[in-house]
């Protein structure tokens, strides 16, 4: 159990260090959020379900995520600004592993 840094910039271009922790079962959509780095009611709005893109982000940096999963990929394939990198936000979960993570923030629709 321990925290992570990743650095997520922000809609503004702002590039912020974080440090989440791995032990609170939270995903990058949450972790945005309450660092307050996307306006309110522009990201998550399905309230992590895989079924907006509102938290879709940009992967600067892969320490080595998660494979993407069917709903995931089916959510991109539908979205708007996604680029070969992007990811959603509410399928990555904070994870040791993530330690050195750059992303940032996509375009809100």
């Amino acid at each position: 159990m321990s925290d992570i840094n990743i650095k997520i910039t922000d809609r503004e271009g702002v590039t912020h260090d974080v440090i989440a922790p791995t032990d609170m079962s939270m995903n990058l959509m949450e972790v945005i959020r309450s660092y307050e780095l996307a306006e309110e009611g522009t990201i998550g709005v399905c309230g992590g379900m895989a079924m907006c893109a509102s938290c879709q982000v940009y992967v600067i940096n892969d320490p080595g995520l998660t494979e993407m999963g069917d709903e995931e990929d089916a959510m991109l394939a539908e979205a708007f600004h996604v680029k070969e990198n992007s990811r959603l936000g509410c399928q990555l979960h904070i994870v040791e592993d993530m330690e050195g993570l750059e992303v940032e923030i996509a375009p809100y629709p």
